[in-house]
């Protein structure tokens, strides 16, 4: 399962992608509005944006591409390594996730 990141923490980048290996997902991280952000989203199976820590642009993009490929999109307020845990384990498990 790939699942897209954007928006978030710069500085603990890392330890959202250690969180994606430990969950067995590949995880991509956007933090940072992209140039073609739309086509690098076209192929994952999920996203998490949290909306405290992105961009209109980067939100408004992502959006498009998953209204697009029918792909899945939690958003979360909170940016935390704990928040896109429970986001994974949601994608993971099928669940419907409270908002």
């Amino acid at each position: 399962m790939c699942v897209a990141l954007i928006g978030g923490i710069d500085r603990i980048g890392k330890h959202y992608l250690e969180e994606g290996a430990h969950a067995g997902v590949e995880l991509r991280v956007f933090s940072q509005s992209e140039v073609n952000l739309v086509s690098k989203l076209k192929h994952v199976d999920a996203m998490v944006v949290f909306t405290n820590k992105v961009s209109h642009r980067a939100k408004i993009e992502a959006m498009k591409a998953a209204k697009a490929n029918g792909i899945p999109v939690l958003l979360r307020h909170s940016c935390g390594v704990c928040t896109l845990r429970e986001c994974l384990d949601c994608f993971k498990n099928n669940a419907a996730c409270a908002a």
